[in-house]
């Protein structure tokens, strides 16, 4: 095995060897924009040690000797972030061991320690039988070329090697809470339904929603690991019904629903309808802009062609993204946006706060916002243009066929669509006056992920048979679900 190591370290392969860890840490787990397995199957402490030394080396290289652990509350977490802690001090780093909390609070611990670098233990909306890491290093939350430029460190040996600390840190989530209510201060009391799906924000939101002065009725706040209620993700409307069924029964002002790390946010209004977060982004829009009035906002190519007119009516530059929180978070960076937000339920606030995805602080400025303006919250929303849209819609493909496909359907549809506006930074998005549909490639899975939108049924139908057609001339065969 090479070099013999302290106990307790992560072993080194010789230059004459294969480096053990390519056999032990598998590639598969590194993905577009985390890292991801399956407990015991694909990821286990000993590969999350590797991974904690390999972002410990990362980060020595870029100048950081601290890094933020943190983690959810799915039963391997605590076992998975003491390994990821361990491997980041053998690489020569100090690790702050933050306990249990939610990905943002793990990314605002990474600006109030001023580490700018450090490791949530999640596996976000995945099922139970899955865990996972996201990755900041000095300021950048790590995707693509960068995630599994971590694999490769691992394989062919390059980590550093050092004698760190782990430092346990128990007061962030009240310093996070401190900081949020000595910045946003609602005008009047809101009756709020907060559904944590038995995710890691329910041990956060409803204490935050309280010290911001609403009345909050918590559902589904018990941290469990085996989400026994329904699956954590708020982008799916059947993990809404319940939250739905207590807003309206309960005659709250808002229904607020959080994935399982906290970083994206679902809305029901008063009325009991779900507000997806492109029309959520509307309304920041307008706040936002009202203050910082030329400013880009970002946002991602699923999103409404009516949050594009928005921000313009608002006097924002629209600035569209690629799909993928990692991507939107750069792009936000780059452009100096103060706003920015994906479909996926994804806001970026660099408006009075971190410009990280945060769906605690943004379920925060929201009621804020309702709070000011006094109507019942499905009144306020119901200003808010809105036309006839599906959901996401998914085309089972081949693993690997992707990039091909992708290719001809961009070709063909170049061809094909001359009378209309042709975007194509991520897939093929073609909007027409009085609608727009879109297919792209998943980054993380085998599938095509289509969405329409229109101004009424029948526009709907007929850009959907336009992509029906643009399928079928490309791969025969292939249908559009639903």
């Amino acid at each position: 095995m090479g070099k013999e190591c302290p106990a307790g370290a992560v072993p080194r392969a010789s230059d004459e060897e294969e480096p053990v860890s390519a056999a032990q840490v598998p590639a598969s787990i590194f993905r577009a924009y985390d890292i991801r397995g399956v407990v015991s199957e694909t990821l286990d402490a000993e590969v999350a040690r590797w991974i904690g030394r390999a972002v410990g080396s990362e980060a020595r290289e870029q100048g950081v000797a601290r890094l933020v652990v943190g983690r959810d509350g799915r039963h391997a977490s605590a076992e998975l972030a003491a390994a990821v802690a361990a491997g980041m001090t053998e690489a020569g780093c100090d690790a702050i061991d933050i306990g249990q909390a939610p990905t943002p609070v793990m990314y605002f611990a990474t600006h109030e320690l001023e580490t700018g670098s450090g490791v949530a233990i999640t596996g976000s909306h995945n099922p139970p039988a899955y865990n996972g890491m996201k990755v900041m290093v000095a300021g950048d939350t790590l995707s693509g070329a960068a995630i599994t430029g971590l694999y490769e460190r691992i394989r062919d040996g390059r980590l550093a090697e050092g004698s760190g600390q782990v430092v346990q840190r128990t007061d962030i989530v009240d310093r996070y809470i401190e900081r949020i209510t000595g910045d946003i201060r609602p005008a009047r009391r809101l009756r709020v339904v907060v559904d944590a799906g038995n995710g890691v924000a329910g041990a956060v939101a409803p204490r935050l929603l309280e010290a911001l002065g609403c009345e909050v009725e918590p559902l589904y706040c018990e941290v469990d690991g085996d989400f026994p209620n329904h699956h954590p993700d708020p982008a799916e409307p059947q993990n809404l019904a319940a939250l739905i069924e207590r807003v309206r029964a309960s005659g709250a002002d808002l229904g607020l629903a959080f994935d399982g790390d906290g970083d994206r946010l679902g809305v029901v209004d008063s009325a009991g309808k779900i507000i997806w977060p492109d029309r959520q982004l509307m309304l920041y829009a307008r706040d936002v802009l009202r203050r910082r009035p030329g400013e880009p906002v970002v946002f991602d190519v699923k999103c409404s062609m009516h949050l594009r007119r928005v921000i313009e009516a608002a006097g924002g530059e629209p600035r569209m993204s690629r799909t993928g929180h990692s991507l939107i978070k750069a792009t936000l960076q780059e452009s100096g946006a103060p706003l920015a937000g994906e479909m996926s339920g994804h806001t970026f606030f660099a408006d009075r706060w971190y410009g990280f995805d945060d769906g605690l602080y943004t379920g925060a400025r929201l009621v804020e916002l309702l709070a000011a303006d006094g109507r019942p919250s499905a009144e306020v929303f119901a200003e808010l243009p809105e036309g006839v849209a599906t959901p996401e819609l998914k085309v089972d493909i081949q693993e690997g066929e992707q990039g091909e496909l992708m290719a001809d359907l961009v070709a063909e549809g170049q061809r094909r669509f001359t009378d209309a506006t042709i975007h194509t930074i991520d897939g093929i998005r073609v909007e027409w006056p009085d609608g727009w549909g879109l297919i792209r490639a998943s980054n993380t899975t085998p599938v095509l992920v289509v969405r329409f939108e229109a101004d009424d049924e029948a526009g709907l139908a007929r850009i959907r048979a336009a992509f029906e057609a643009l399928l079928g001339a490309v791969r025969p065969g292939l249908a559009i679900p639903g």
